[in-house]
């Protein structure tokens, strides 16, 4: 039981790094002596020192032939710091608890088996599924060459998220938009369509960050139809994804600073695998979506969502006012797309409820 409250506690200072140390996953470690802490770490910033090393620093002489209790395995590789392993084995460490292996392949076994060659004794595997859930950006990149992602959509109560003519300021309470920006500081980068730019022009920041500290903005334009003067447009760490240029506007967007993407059109929008692969080549862990039914539609229809968060507010738009997503067009029951409610509370006025899509029903 103790090594389960250990664990407990480590995956509580893992916390302490979401958001903040991307493209690097989030880890938390305890140096165990005598059923006492000794020694604790957190990972807080890719390129500074690991949660391990924290510890067994903190620790000191103390660590010799105590407990390592770490989220993830320990690296074995040199990459931004020198391989954790090394400072393990040299710090005396008699046994090492890590909650899950560490999907990346430069890694994946070789830390514990390295443990293992220096006569370390290893457990894998306590609290593994609570260390996953740290980290799902992170192990969607690793095993599926994709980010983990999110979308996020504020409807009404009848699933409504704008007017018929797009008006939609504000369905969400105060609350709620100021809970949003909680899930964007944590987010790799955030993702929206030209409809989006075009008719609200958002800044899409996280306002604890400053401008050169924000996630990547990532506008989805398949035709180049922004409005050039777009406030997003002036802001750095922005990309503009498109397919073609019709209207010739590509080379003073270039000029104006604005920095582009050119990916393959896929009936005549943007191809989401493809995007989700470059995406994946830039270290984004996790995406955040704030888009509009058509956007949502089409990852929701090439299952690219993976979670939901929805703030439900009091009020209904009836009407012709527009849904949630516009696709997929489900003829069958069968085919309805099943979520699991992770988390369901109250945000002001509103409802969030947080949710994970999980597969299409074919009982």
């Amino acid at each position: 039981m103790l090594s389960y409250n250990f664990m407990s506690q480590a995956i509580s200072l893992a916390k302490k790094g979401l958001g903040m140390t991307r493209p690097n996953p989030c880890v938390g470690a305890l140096v165990v002596q005598k059923n006492k802490v000794v020694g604790q770490g957190t990972h807080l910033k890719a390129g500074e020192a690991h949660a391990e090393v924290v510890a067994l620093k903190e620790a000191g002489a103390l660590a010799r032939n105590a407990d390592l209790y770490i989220t993830l395995e320990p690296c074995a590789h040199h990459g931004r710091t020198p391989p954790c392993v090394s400072s393990i084995v040299a710090a005396g460490i008699k046994r090492v608890f890590v909650a899950m292996e560490d999907p990346n392949p430069l890694v994946m076994g070789k830390g514990i088996a390295f443990l293992r060659e220096n006569n370390i004794e290893v457990e894998i595997g306590i609290l593994a599924e609570k260390a996953k859930e740290l980290n799902l950006g992170f192990n969607c990149r690793m095993t599926l060459g994709r980010p983990y992602v999110r979308s996020k959509i504020a409807a009404s109560l009848d699933g409504r998220t704008s007017l018929n003519n797009g008006q939609s300021k504000w369905i969400s309470s105060e609350a709620s938009r100021r809970d949003v920006q909680t899930w964007r500081e944590r987010s790799c980068a955030i993702l929206t369509g030209v409809g989006t730019v075009n008719y609200d022009d958002p800044n899409l920041t996280a306002r604890r960050y400053g401008l050169d500290q924000q996630p990547l903005r990532v506008i989805l334009d398949s035709h180049l139809r922004i409005n050039s003067n777009s406030r997003i447009l002036k802001q750095k760490n922005v990309l503009l994804v498109y397919g073609d240029d019709p209207s010739h506007k590509h080379d003073a967007l270039i000029n104006s600073g604005v920095t582009t993407l050119r990916l393959p059109l896929e009936s005549n929008k943007i191809n989401l695998h493809e995007l989700m692969a470059h995406l994946a080549t830039l270290e984004v862990n996790e995406l955040w979506v704030e888009a509009g039914p058509n956007l949502n539609g089409s990852l929701l229809e090439q299952g690219l969502i993976d979670e939901l968060i929805t703030y439900i507010a009091p009020m209904l738009l009836a009407g012709n006012a527009n849904p949630m997503f516009n696709n997929p067009i489900l003829q069958l029951m069968e085919n309805k797309i099943n979520l699991a409610i992770q988390d369901v509370r109250r945000v002001g006025a509103d409802l969030r409820i947080q949710s994970k899509v999980i597969k299409l029903d074919v009982d």
